[in-house]
């Protein structure tokens, strides 16, 4: 049998023969798709300034408030309705896994719109990083990572 006398569909797949995509289908279905957002920093209100630079940790909103009231001080609290974040100074996650399902972010990169819930007194915005873990590790009913017993 030569390739003239072959009739079936090219692919072998039984279901008919397939057609192809042209660039238009393709282009419409790429406009159709919603595009992620693009990360944002939280901004600080008027007046503050981060002169330690500027991280934020977020919990789901269910946990936020069940936070705030184990916290010594409250800097800048933000919650876009899906979780709460509160401003840190940079790299306090250095060596300090925070417990899951809380969200480091670095830069105090978010991905979508955030209101503030708590403005500090003063100027700065941190919510100090060693009292806001803690409190996130006993909402959780997590050990702190120190605390943990080390194997040999």
């Amino acid at each position: 049998m030569t390739g003239a006398e072959h009739n079936g569909p090219a692919s072998g797949s039984g279901s008919g023969p397939e057609r192809a995509l042209g660039l238009d289908t393709l282009v419409r279905l790429r406009r159709r798709r919603p595009v992620p957002e693009a990360p944002r920093r939280l901004l600080l209100p008027e007046g503050m300034t981060a002169p330690l630079g500027c991280d934020a940790v977020a919990v789901p909103d269910r946990l936020g408030p069940l936070v705030v009231p184990r916290l010594p001080r409250l800097g800048c609290v933000y919650t876009d309705g899906a979780q709460w974040w509160w401003i840190v100074p940079s790299d306090s996650d250095y060596a300090l896994p925070w417990p899951t399902p809380s969200q480091y972010a670095p830069g105090a990169l978010v991905t979508g719109p955030a209101r503030l819930v708590h403005r500090p007194e003063g100027t700065v915005p941190y919510t100090p990083p060693i009292p806001l873990y803690l409190a996130l590790c006993r909402v959780l009913g997590t050990a702190p990572d120190w605390s943990r017993a080390v194997s040999a």
